[in-house]
């Protein structure tokens, strides 16, 4: 196709889609009237604990936070997540960390830490794999939201009638369990086998929500990890055959698709047994591929799609002192083309596009207009 012919193309396809994806009905989740959001997870949602378990980490240092705040908040990337975004469009402020004592709680609360596990530590350990980042796996924050509930509730029905018009957003989490174990020298057919206890610690957390009030949750599966820089840096091969036609390694995403079945099938499980609870899939895979397949008209560049921004020379550095935060580690000049920050996260702007490919995907499912 001619460059010109190209370009023509691309900016049709991206009115079309600006048309119809982004200005039909804005704000979708505003129709849900939530007056909360409630997040359990790990980096992928974290918006400020884990800096506050752990000043070192280097998600606390610029270029971390620079682009939205112009300061590191502690979520991993340079700029706002997919949590931010669902408030945004719901129509309530950012949700503040748990951690952050001296903020507002009035329109719900993040539980999520980055590096946190769905299994706990000592679990993990069990099957000698080392969780290098936190101990506030998904257990933890559950004994965090509890403690947070039992202080604004008199009891459980005054805890029903305030979380009734409530989003909880049970994940990602699970992603930290499988990437230390393969990183630690896991095979994927050892890792698979872990797939089971994530998929019932997760199921068991769903359980537990609704059991303090939730009406709506959404439970997101994990994304295609074959895609991400740090397992393309990791795990690349000169064997041809084990890349798809995005140029993602075909085993991992096989893995977390695997995961991702799990997940859904522990949705239906869950829906038969609490009918008045809307539970819904959240499908981060697909909507990271559909970034990856539009990158061009969504304004990436196409010759970095598997780049990081942060990182010495666009690929995942595992030397702890080339990592994104630390002195002297580059930052690409433009970030808005760049699909991953660091290697494992992703920019501001690839979860912008993440997140409303996500909140028109699960809207209808929510049922907020019944």
């Amino acid at each position: 196709m001619a460059a010109s012919t190209k370009f023509l193309f691309s900016s049709f396809l991206f009115l079309f889609l600006s048309s119809s994806f982004f200005n039909a009905n804005a704000h979708p989740l505003k129709a849900c009237m939530f007056n909360a959001i409630y997040q359990l997870g790990d980096s992928i949602s974290d918006t400020g604990n884990l800096i506050r378990e752990n000043l070192n980490t280097p998600f606390s240092h610029l270029p971390y936070g620079e682009m939205f705040f112009n300061n590191p908040t502690g979520r991993c990337s340079n700029g706002l997540l997919m949590i931010d975004y669902f408030a945004l469009d719901a129509g309530l402020p950012l949700v503040n960390p748990f951690l952050n004592k001296d903020a507002s709680t009035n329109h719900g609360v993040n539980f999520a830490v980055a590096g946190s596990t769905a299994l706990s530590s000592e679990l993990l350990s069990h099957k000698k794999i080392y969780s290098p980042v936190t101990n506030s796996s998904l257990n933890h924050q559950l004994d965090w939201m509890f403690s947070h509930f039992n202080s604004i509730c008199y009891n459980q029905r005054d805890c029903n009638e305030k979380l009734s018009n409530a989003l909880f957003l049970v994940g990602e989490i699970g992603g930290n369990d499988y990437n230390y174990a393969l990183f630690q020298g896991k095979t994927i057919k050892e890792v698979k086998d872990m797939v089971p206890d994530v998929v019932q610690s997760i199921k068991t957390a769903v359980e537990k929500v609704i059991s303090y009030g939730a009406t709506r949750v959404v439970v997101p599966g994990n994304f295609p990890i074959g895609c991400f820089p740090i397992y393309l840096t990791g795990f690349q091969t000169n064997d041809t055959s084990a890349y798809d036609e995005l140029h993602c390694l075909r085993d991992l995403n096989g893995f977390a698709s695997y995961h991702n079945e799990q997940i859904k099938e522990v949705i239906e499980v869950v829906k038969k047994e609490n009918p008045h609870t809307v539970i819904v899939y959240g499908d981060y895979y697909n909507a990271f591929l559909w970034i990856l397949r539009h990158a061009f008209v969504l304004g990436f560049d196409e010759a970095a799609l598997q780049k990081s921004c942060c990182g010495v020379g666009g690929n995942y550095d595992f030397s702890l002192m080339k990592m994104c935060g630390l002195p002297g580690v580059e930052v690409c000049p433009n970030p808005n083309e760049r699909i991953s920050w660091d290697g494992v996260h992703l920019t501001q702007k690839a979860y912008k596009f993440m997140a409303h490919w996500l909140i028109h995907d699960i809207f209808p499912k929510l049922h907020c207009l019944v």
